[in-house]
């Protein structure tokens, strides 16, 4: 199989991708990414000789025409993420995510490849706090933010893609991601590495905002199952029933360092904060015999931990600029 992965150089994508090549040897993988700031040729570095990077706009129709021409199957990561960056500057996620995905669809009718499209439940906006419900695939989509506004616009136009060319298409929308490479700008890896160059880690608010974390692997293993078995025209929830508010998460990690609980400070919230996610991935579970495999948190936290100890020189070079964008906004 000949499989274009978009945003494959991201944090997601690029775990996804070194999985594929190690797992999935039968398949040819071409990554097409714009290599901004979020991706990083450092985090394919081990597969680089396996695979054929391309650098380019998801939203450039010719380019993203000739890849799908030349592809079997499409995994479309490619999106710009970060919600801080989103309130700042909404332009770039327009761009990216809602005609980057009309690209994608576009190349893909008129060539009749299958889509996966990879999306996240902040479309649903939010929970209240300590409530027992779940986003299911029928919650109504409620976006609080530009970031979540365009995903959920994306999605949209998968549906009407399907419904209305027949395009061959599934969609996921997963819970928050942790794991190996991920960008220093997240609340995870930011605090990692604050603790690793002597800063104080930063919590936004009282830190009661509930997310529900999902180790990156099990997030791809299950984005395999659905492109391989899914059932065309649907939507899964990828999910691992790990809700923690982000006060636990941060004294989880400070622990893991060896650091005082409380050693860390609170700054200011972000605008729309979303209280809470919580995922019922049981249709992805039933239907597809889908399980995660990092079902114990701290373990996989301590792992990751871990990996940022020993991967200096790959965040190192990213931190100072990460850092200046938060001093700028004051957080």
């Amino acid at each position: 199989m000949r499989l274009l992965v978009t945003g494959g150089a991201g944090f997601i994508g690029a775990n996804f991708v070194r999985g594929a090549v190690r797992e999935h040897p039968e398949v040819a993988v071409t990554v097409l990414d714009a290599m901004t700031y979020a991706g990083s040729r450092e985090s394919l570095a081990a597969v680089d000789n396996e695979i054929r990077l391309v650098q380019g706009d998801v939203a450039d129709t010719d380019l993203v025409g000739k890849l799908v021409a030349e592809s079997d199957a499409v995994v479309h990561f490619a999106a710009e993420t970060h919600v801080d960056n989103a309130l700042a500057n909404p332009g770039p996620f327009v761009h990216s995510n809602i005609l980057g995905t009309f690209s994608v669809l576009e190349a893909v009718r008129h060539n009749s490849i299958r889509l996966h499209h990879v999306s996240t439940d902040e479309v649903y906006g939010e929970l209240t706090l300590d409530t027992a419900e779940r986003f299911t695939e029928s919650t109504p989509y409620n976006p609080s933010s530009p970031y979540s506004a365009t995903k959920a616009a994306a999605d949209m136009l998968v549906r009407a893609w399907v419904r209305s060319y027949h395009v061959a298409a599934t969609i996921s929308n997963c819970s928050n991601n942790y794991g190996p490479y991920q960008h220093v700008e997240k609340f995870i890896p930011r605090q990692i590495t604050n603790v690793l160059t002597g800063r104080r880690p930063k919590l936004y608010g009282s830190g009661a905002n509930v997310r529900d974390w999902i180790h990156v692997d099990d997030h791809n293993s299950a984005v395999w199952r659905i492109l391989a078995d899914g059932t065309i025209g649907r939507t899964y929830l990828i999910g691992a029933e790990g809700e923690r508010d982000n006060l636990s998460v941060m004294r989880t990690i400070l622990q893991l360092m060896e650091r005082p609980d409380d050693d860390f400070d609170h700054v200011t919230d972000r605008a729309g904060h979303d209280l809470q996610y919580a995922i019922d991935s049981s249709a992805l579970r039933t239907e597809l015999s889908w399980g995660p495999k990092h079902t114990d948190f701290e373990d996989g936290l301590r792992a990751t931990v871990d990996w940022y100890r020993r991967n200096e020189a790959w965040w190192g070079p990213l931190k100072a600029a990460a850092e200046a964008q938060y001093e700028e906004r004051g957080r």
